[in-house]
């Protein structure tokens, strides 16, 4: 079992910085990779960056590549998301989620989610 807590989130003017961060309870927090979803008012949740377990390995929606940047450090059993330029589009909860070892950007392949930090951005 896996419990994910996210941090980290609050309100930011457009074109300003965030990092969000995600603390995993359990041993084992090494042997799963780890993604970042969001949901916007009104629309369903959706990818955004996801990592691998050793950290090697990254992949990110369209529409936050170059903005956002995914890290881990298996020490602390955390994850985080650097977002910068944010752009009120990007206002949403921000969910962290685990699976086994390999990455994936379906939502249905992740088996713990934590439950959610509200980022909102000010145009």
């Amino acid at each position: 079992q896996v419990q994910l807590v996210e941090s980290g989130g609050g309100l930011v003017q457009a074109g300003g910085s965030l990092r969000l961060s995600c603390v995993a309870s359990g041993r084992t927090f090494s042997s799963y990779a780890m993604g970042w979803f969001r949901q916007a008012p009104g629309k369903e949740r959706e990818f955004v960056a996801t990592i691998s377990w050793s950290g090697d390995n990254t992949y990110y929606a369209d529409s936050v590549k170059g903005r956002f940047t995914i890290s881990r450090d298996n020490a602390k059993n955390t994850v985080y998301l650097q977002m910068s330029s944010l752009k009120p589009e990007d206002t949403a909860v921000y969910y962290c989620a685990a699976r086994p070892i390999f990455i994936t950007t379906l939502q249905s392949d992740y088996n713990y989610w934590g439950q959610g930090t509200q980022v909102t951005v000010s145009s």
